[in-house]
């Protein structure tokens, strides 16, 4: 099918969702933020979360946005994508974003969300036993991310620095 035929999930901000074969899943405005792509290659499903923040522990009130968080989110896809058929021994994770936007003079630890949100990310996935196969993260520059099921391919657009796949 060729990407122009192809149906497109989109995943805002504090969101998730999950796609089948023929279709792709795309978020924008990955500054700090890290996007996750799991996916179950045989079954030909993903899914993706787009992160604000490393841990649900920020969270204030009961009625928290579970996609806003790294450990939170990444529990929450893996339900959705055990749900529609994908095998948990056979999820693997692809993921972007986790820049540094701003500079900050001295060592706040609370200014680093970008690359707190990739330590965060990484451990949670370390933590399920899910393999990370390809990264492009750091820097500061704002990403685009597409996920194409069938190939299963990282689209990743930087500003500025053009577009590349992993």
């Amino acid at each position: 099918m060729s990407e122009s035929l192809m149906t497109v999930i989109k995943v805002g901000i504090s969101d998730l969702n999950v796609v089948h074969a023929g279709q792709s899943i795309r978020t924008s405005g990955l500054g700090s933020c890290v996007g996750i792509v799991l996916y179950d290659e045989f079954a030909k499903i993903a899914g993706m979360v787009h992160i604000m923040l490393p841990h649900s522990s920020f969270a204030k009130g009961e009625n928290i946005n579970r996609a806003k968080f790294a450990d939170t989110g990444i529990d929450e896809l893996m339900k959705k994508l055990l749900y529609e058929g994908a095998q948990a021994r056979r999820i693997k994770a692809k993921i972007a974003g986790g820049a540094q936007m701003f500079q900050f003079s001295g060592k706040n630890d609370l200014m680093r969300i970008g690359p707190r949100n990739v330590e965060s990310v990484k451990d949670e996935l370390k933590k399920r036993s899910i393999p990370l196969i390809a990264e492009d993260v750091g820097g500061n520059k704002g990403r685009t991310i597409e996920f194409f099921v069938d190939n299963v391919q990282l689209q990743v657009r930087t500003v500025n620095e053009g577009t590349k796949v992993i």
